[in-house]
C-alpha cells in the first residue's frame, strides 16, 4: 500500500530527475538547473545525452554573453547537473518529470520501472499533452503522487506550467509542483486531466481546422498564416506552427482529442495523416507545409507551391476615386486609409450630419496621428481635405471603387447595393467590407455583379494591416486584380479567399472562442486560467475571454451562429453559457459586464 503523503514534507522539491532529453528534456533541465536545482538528467541514448549537455553549455555561453548569467552562475548551474542511461539514476530524486516520446507504451513502462526506484514520497510527473494522466497514475503504485506537469517549449522562454491533476492526484503533490514552478519564474494553471488540457486544447482545434481549409483548396499555406497573424495579432500563421510543433505530434494530440470529446473539429485531417505517414513532419523533416532549408532549420525556401512574385497577369481598372458608404467607426476608419494614401474620397451616409460626424471622427484621429509623431500637422490637413462629406449615395456617380461599411444585415446590404449599381458609373468596382453574410448576395441585388467583390477591413482600419479580398463565383478577373492593386497602394496586405462564411479569420477564430466559452461551462477551468494559458502558452496577445469583451457577445454570436448555419457541424453550435449572456444583455465592454465586469465610464 503506498505511503500517504506527509504534510511535513518540503514544499517544493529540491533534487529533480528529468526523463527524456530531446528538446523539452533539455529545456526543463536548463531552467530547473539555473533556478539552482540538483538535476538528473536521464536518457537511453547516450548520444542524446552527450546532445543535452552540449546545448546546455551552448545556452548558458550566450546568456554569459548576454548578461543574463555570470559566469561562475553558469559554472554552478552545470555542476549541478549529472546525467545517466539508467533510470536508477532517479533513486534520490524528490520528483521525476518524464517528458519521453509521446506513447502510453513508454511512458506506462517508465512509471512501471520508477515505481521500483524511487523513494515513497517522491513525486512523478509527466510532461504529456496528449495522453491520460489519470491513466498512468492508474498503473502505477503510488497513483496520489502522479499528476502532470505540462511545460511549453522552449521550456526556457515560455512562462506557462499546466499543473494536471487526475481524480487520485494528493493535494500536497499538486502544492509541491505549484510551488516549484513559481520558484522557477514560471505561471502555474491549474486544469483537469483531458487530451490537451487548456492551451494545447484550444490550439490544436484550431490548428487542425486551418490545415483542413488548406486540404480544401480554400485558401493558400501563406494567406492562412498571413491572415491569421495581422488579423489576430498572432506570432506564427497556423500551418507554419504545424511545422514547427511537428505534424506527427499535432496529429497524435488531436487522435486523443478526438477520442475523449468525438467533437468532429478534433478528428485529425487527412492531410496531417498524409504528411506524417510521408515523412513530412515539418521543421525536423525539412519538409511539412513549408519547405525548409534543411531538416531543422526555420529559414523557409520556394518551393512548387509558393506563389509567383508580381501575381496574375489581369491588369486591374483604374482607381483614382472611392465612395464609402457609411458612418461609423469602420467608414470613417476606410475613409481615412484611402485618404492617406492619396485617394479623393467621398464618405456618404444616409444624412449630411452623420456624414460631417464621420469626418470630424477622421480629425480627430489624425489630430492623434500628429500629436504621436505620426504625421505631420500639414500631412494631416491635407488627408483631412481629400474626404468629401455627402448626404446622399447620388455623390457617388463619378467614383471608381465604392466600398460599403453600413450594418451587418443582409436586406440593409442588399438595398444599399441595389443603390449603388443605379449610381455608380460603368466599370466602377463595388465592395462589401462584410464580416460573416454572402457577398455574392450582394452581388446579385446587382444589374453587374461581376463588378462586385469582398474587402474585408480588420477593425481599427488605419492600424489593421489585412484585407480578406473575398471573390464569389461571378466576380471578374480584372475585378479582383484592380482590388488586389488597390490594397497594396493602401499598404494593406490582401488576402485571396472565397465567399463561405467567415472567411479565414472568423472561420479559424471564433470556433476557437466557443471551445474556450465551454471549457468554462463545463467547470474545467476559469476565466483567469483559460486567458492566462493562451496569453503565455499560445503568444496571443489577448485571452479568448478579454477577446470576446472586446469584440462584443452579441456579434461573436451572431458570427457563431453563421458558422454552424453554413456548415452543420454539431461542434460549431454557440456554447449555451454564451446564448444566456447574450440574452441576459451582458454584451461584453460596451455594456460594462460579459464574462468580467468593466468600470462604467
Amino acid at each position: 500500500m503506498a505511503t500517504p503523503l506527509s504534510p511535513s514534507s518540503p514544499s517544493a522539491p529540491r533534487k529533480i530527475a528529468v526523463v527524456g532529453l530531446g528538446t523539452m528534456g533539455t529545456g526543463i533541465t536548463e531552467v530547473l538547473l539555473r533556478a539552482g536545482r540538483e538535476v538528473t538528467g536521464i536518457d537511453i541514448s547516450e548520444a542524446q545525452v552527450a546532445q543535452c549537455v552540449a546545448a546546455l553549455e551552448a545556452s548558458t555561453a550566450r546568456a554569459v554573453e548576454r548578461g543574463r548569467l555570470t559566469e561562475q552562475e553558469r559554472a554552478d548551474a552545470l555542476a549541478r547537473l549529472r546525467t545517466a542511461t539508467e533510470l536508477t539514476a532517479a533513486a534520490d530524486a524528490d520528483l521525476v518529470i518524464e517528458v519521453a516520446p509521446e506513447s502510453y507504451e513508454v511512458k506506462h513502462q517508465i512509471f512501471r520501472e520508477l515505481d521500483g526506484i524511487v523513494r515513497p514520497e517522491t513525486i512523478l510527473a509527466t510532461g504529456t499533452n496528449a495522453l491520460s494522466v489519470t491513466r498512468l497514475a492508474a498503473d502505477s503504485a503510488r497513483p496520489e503522487r502522479v499528476l502532470g506537469l505540462h511545460f511549453f517549449n522552449p521550456a526556457p522562454a515560455m512562462k506557462l506550467v499546466e499543473v494536471v491533476s487526475s481524480v487520485l492526484t494528493a493535494p500536497q503533490a499538486v502544492t509541491a509542483v505549484t510551488d516549484l514552478a513559481v520558484e522557477l519564474g514560471k505561471e502555474p494553471v491549474a486544469v483537469g486531466d483531458r487530451p490537451g488540457f487548456v492551451a494545447d486544447g484550444l490550439l490544436f482545434g484550431y490548428l487542425n481546422q486551418a490545415a483542413a481549409m488548406y486540404e480544401a483548396k480554400y485558401a493558400s499555406r501563406e494567406d492562412i498564416d498571413a491572415a491569421m497573424r495581422l488579423g489576430c495579432g498572432l506570432p506564427m500563421g497556423p500551418l507554419a506552427l504545424l511545422d514547427l510543433i511537428g505534424i506527427d505530434t499535432a496529429r497524435t494530440v488531436l487522435d486523443a482529442m478526438y477520442a475523449e470529446s468525438r467533437d468532429r473539429l478534433h478528428a485529425p485531417a487527412p492531410i496531417l495523416k498524409q504528411l506524417s505517414e510521408a515523412g513530412l513532419t515539418g521543421r525536423k523533416a525539412g519538409r511539412g507545409f513549408y519547405t525548409y532549408e534543411a531538416p531543422g532549420s526555420g529559414t523557409v525556401v520556394r518551393d512548387a507551391l509558393t506563389p509567383l512574385e508580381g501575381g496574375g497577369l489581369t491588369a486591374g481598372r483604374t482607381v483614382r476615386s472611392v465612395g464609402v458608404a457609411g458612418s461609423g467607426t469602420m467608414a470613417s476608419g476606410i475613409a481615412e486609409v484611402f485618404a492617406k494614401a492619396g485617394y479623393d474620397v467621398v464618405l456618404a451616409a444616409r444624412s449630411e450630419e452623420k456624414a460631417q460626424a464621420a469626418k470630424a471622427r477622421i480629425g480627430k484621429s489624425l489630430a492623434r496621428s500628429v500629436d504621436k509623431g505620426r504625421m505631420t500637422a500639414e500631412s494631416a490637413a491635407q488627408t483631412l481635405e481629400r474626404i468629401t462629406p455627402a448626404g446622399s449615395y447620388d455623390a457617388f456617380a463619378d467614383v471608381d471603387l465604392a466600398v460599403e461599411a453600413v450594418a451587418e444585415d443582409l436586406e440593409v446590404k442588399r438595398q444599399l447595393f441595389g443603390t449603388l449599381d443605379k449610381v455608380c458609373k460603368p466599370g466602377a468596382v463595388l465592395a462589401t467590407t462584410t464580416s460573416s453574410l454572402p457577398v455574392v448576395a450582394c452581388a446579385r441585388a446587382t444589374s453587374r455583379p461581376q463588378d462586385v467583390i469582398g474587402m474585408h477591413f480588420f477593425n481599427p482600419a488605419p492600424a489593421m494591416k489585412l484585407v480578406e479580398v473575398v471573390r464569389t463565383v461571378l466576380t471578374a478577373d480584372a475585378v479582383h486584380a484592380t482590388v488586389r492593386e488597390v490594397c497594396g497602394r493602401i499598404k494593406k496586405h490582401a488576402v485571396d479567399c472565397g465567399d463561405r462564411a467567415g472567411f479565414i479569420v472568423n472561420a479559424l477564430l471564433f470556433p476557437y472562442l466557443n471551445n474556450a466559452i465551454k471549457m468554462v461551462q463545463e467547470h474545467y477551468a476559469t476565466l483567469d486560467d483559460i486567458d492566462a494559458a493562451m496569453k503565455l502558452g499560445g503568444g496571443y496577445p489577448m485571452g479568448p475571454f478579454e477577446l470576446l469583451d472586446v469584440v462584443g457577445l452579441d456579434v461573436s454570436l451572431a458570427i457563431e451562429k453563421v458558422l454552424h448555419r453554413e456548415f452543420r457541424d454539431p461542434g460549431l453550435a454557440p456554447a449555451p453559457l454564451l446564448e444566456h449572456l447574450v440574452a441576459a444583455g451582458c454584451l461584453g465592454r460596451k455594456t460594462g459586464r460579459g464574462f468580467r465586469e468593466y468600470a462604467r465610464r
